[in-house]
């Protein structure tokens, strides 16, 4: 696998590699069962969550390997 193929945190700047996905979904815009998708390394993880979070947003947080869509 190259480097352009590892999944990397979605946190500005960030190039670490994924080891969390964030399940969201803004109720104003997608429908109930809709989920968009953020990734989280281990130092981005609590952050990213409690921005989405504080706005109703988050929905499910797991483990990367453990994701499917």
């Amino acid at each position: 696998m190259s480097t352009e193929e590892i999944p990397r945190c979605s946190a500005k700047g960030c190039r670490q590699a994924a080891v969390w996905v964030l399940a969201w979904n803004n109720p104003k815009l997608h429908t109930p069962e809709r989920r968009k998708t953020w990734l989280a390394c281990e130092e981005h993880k609590e952050h990213l969550s409690d921005f989405l979070d504080l706005r109703g947003f988050l929905k499910d947080v797991v483990p990367f390997a453990d994701w499917s869509e």
